[in-house]
């Protein structure tokens, strides 16, 4: 099995620690191993790192090299824009057709999730590759711990082996009414937007589904007879596209394994404070922080921050910023990168 790595985002929502120049992903947030790390290491027992392969910017390329030194430099896949993950997966997977037989499977992780069950992900993706191998587009789907409406969701269909389904139908986020149902008939898992597949199955869905994306493909292919760059002007025209709606929503042959590793995608500071071991306050500290009468919160600091008679916040202080958040609002800190914008205060961002 070959694993490929999402890793192109810039983690908005972790704002401010998370920027451009060091996104979300090459960030210490559990230990003292950067998520992108501990991503590759989950995947040793079962993929060497010869056949882990990272997909990323440009200007992330050395943030890789520099997280993953023992991955070689040619498994870096360099996606000149951020055009969604339809175009990112179809960019890796003509890469790697042009590097294994067409019916290797090839699993597909985001960069940035957190798995606290390791051996159970690593027994799911052996279930995933005995799927994968009868050229199906297998999927996992998260077994749901609340009526969340920050997540898609997948039904399943009928049993197509045990614990493998056939997948009925995938649903856009819902509301939290809708997420109660979904909750509580049982028949429905969060989509966690990790995948596998062989690389001829989802290079034939591309061709079928995809034909537009599929015709640049081509192009870039002639252009990569020569080398990996030069390929700006083609990749910008790509269409904007997430792989779910643009091949998942439409092919017949799909699996879900239901699973439930202890999975976040960590999509925001409140996710974050949800997975981290509290005090006997509730409060999550890193750093120097002195709490009176303070429940409930995330406090992460670079010098001593002293709280007093507060509840439910997040305060995370860099060495240029402080941002100060209730923490069910924390999300909305895409309006304040917009506003820095705005003002033309780009070296906070």
């Amino acid at each position: 099995m070959i694993a490929l790595i999402m890793a192109g985002g810039i983690g908005s929502r972790f704002w401010p620690l998370s920027r451009k120049s060091n996104p979300k992903q090459y960030l210490n947030i559990f230990s003292d191993k950067s998520m992108i790390r501990l991503t590759a290491e989950r995947l040793l027992p079962l993929i060497d790192w010869k056949d882990i392969y990272v997909v990323t910017s440009d200007d992330q390329k050395e943030l890789v090299s520099t997280h993953l030194p023992e991955m070689p430099v040619e498994n870096i896949i360099i996606e000149p824009f951020g055009r969604n993950t339809a175009p990112c997966i179809g960019l890796s997977a003509l890469y790697l057709a042009g590097k294994y037989p067409s019916d290797e499977v090839m699993t597909v992780l985001p960069a940035d999730h957190f798995i606290r069950d390791e051996e159970a992900f690593l027994n799911s993706l052996k279930l995933a590759e005995v799927a994968a191998k009868q050229e199906n587009l297998v999927t996992f789907g998260i077994e749901p711990e609340y009526p969340a409406t920050g997540y898609g969701y997948i039904e399943k269909g009928e049993t197509w082996r045990e614990n493998m389904f056939h997948v009925k139908q995938f649903k856009e986020k819902p509301d939290h009414d809708t997420a109660v149902e979904f909750l509580e008939s049982g028949n429905y898992l969060w989509n966690s937007g990790m995948f596998a597949w062989r690389i001829d199955t989802i290079r034939e869905h591309f061709q079928r589904l995809l034909p537009r994306l599929e015709e640049l493909l081509i192009q870039i292919q002639s252009r990569w007879s020569k080398s990996q760059s030069g390929i700006s002007d083609i990749y910008e025209t790509m269409p904007k596209i997430p792989v779910d709606i643009g091949i998942m929503e439409q092919a017949h042959k799909r699996i879900v394994i239901p699973v439930s590793y202890g999975w976040s995608d960590v999509g925001s500071w409140r996710a974050l404070y949800d997975l981290l071991k509290k005090d006997d306050d509730g409060n999550v500290e890193s750093g120097e922080v002195i709490s009176l009468n303070t429940k409930n919160c995330y406090v992460r600091s670079k010098r001593l921050i002293a709280t007093i008679d507060l509840e439910n916040l997040v305060i995370v202080e860099t060495d240029d910023t402080i941002l100060i958040s209730k923490k069910d609002s924390a999300e909305k800190v895409k309006e304040i990168q917009q506003l820095l914008e705005k003002r033309g205060t780009s070296k906070y961002l």
